[in-house]
């Protein structure tokens, strides 16, 4: 959870006990999710519900790492330009981009034109076919045991004994921009944990997965 996610609830919102956020639909949310339509709806159809397979999560680590030092809402709302730019996300697609297509990535307005996170994306999907298992059944290996419920924002953590040591390994295998910060931000937007606060309407959604 990035300081952006956890930007101020929008007007007329109500803090719940929970510390979760009433709004004007009466329901109890992580207060960021209020904080802009765009969050609302990422809030309520697919952070923190469980997401498999490599293509889907290849996706949401590419989103995470072009997050890094920009804010969550920026990646959101470019979100289907990055879709167009990179194939879908398919891994085997990525990975075979050349220098031809990293000039493409570059002069492409509609995504965030960084070199470094662009190279990082085309290695990534690289090292992402050389796993043996696949990159979904690596990163759902780190899953931890289920924690205390989170109450108030100030009970999420950046990083993760878990989210280190995912960190470590997937950077073994030769992936770049994952450091413990960007691979916990994964594991909470794909369900791997679930940091909805206790009293949010979405908490225990995880098991019914994604509907994006």
């Amino acid at each position: 959870m990035t300081d952006e996610h956890a930007a101020g609830a929008g007007a007329g919102a109500e803090l719940s006990p929970g510390g979760a956020v009433v709004g004007p639909d009466g329901l109890a949310r992580c207060p960021w999710a209020l904080s802009a339509p765009d969050y609302l709806e990422y809030h309520d159809r697919e952070w923190g519900r469980r997401l498999r397979g490599d293509d889907r999560i290849f996706e949401r680590l590419t989103l995470e790492s072009f997050q890094s030092g920009l804010s969550w809402l920026t990646i959101l709302r470019k979100r289907e330009n990055f879709r167009a730019a990179f194939a879908g996300f398919s891994i085997e697609a990525v990975a075979a981009f050349g220098a031809r297509d990293r000039r493409r990535l570059m002069a492409d307005a509609g995504i965030v034109r960084n070199g470094a996170k662009i190279d990082a994306a085309l290695a990534n999907a690289r090292a992402a076919i050389e796993l043996p298992g696949g990159l979904s059944r690596l990163v759902w290996s780190y899953a931890p045991d289920p924690g205390p419920v989170p109450q108030v924002l100030a009970d999420l953590r950046s990083t993760t004994p878990e989210s280190t040591a995912l960190s470590k390994e997937l950077k073994r295998h030769g992936f770049r921009f994952v450091g413990p910060t960007t691979v916990h931000a994964l594991m909470q937007a794909t369900g791997i944990v679930d940091d909805h606060l206790a009293a949010c309407c979405a908490r225990g959604a995880a098991g019914r997965g994604s509907r994006a």
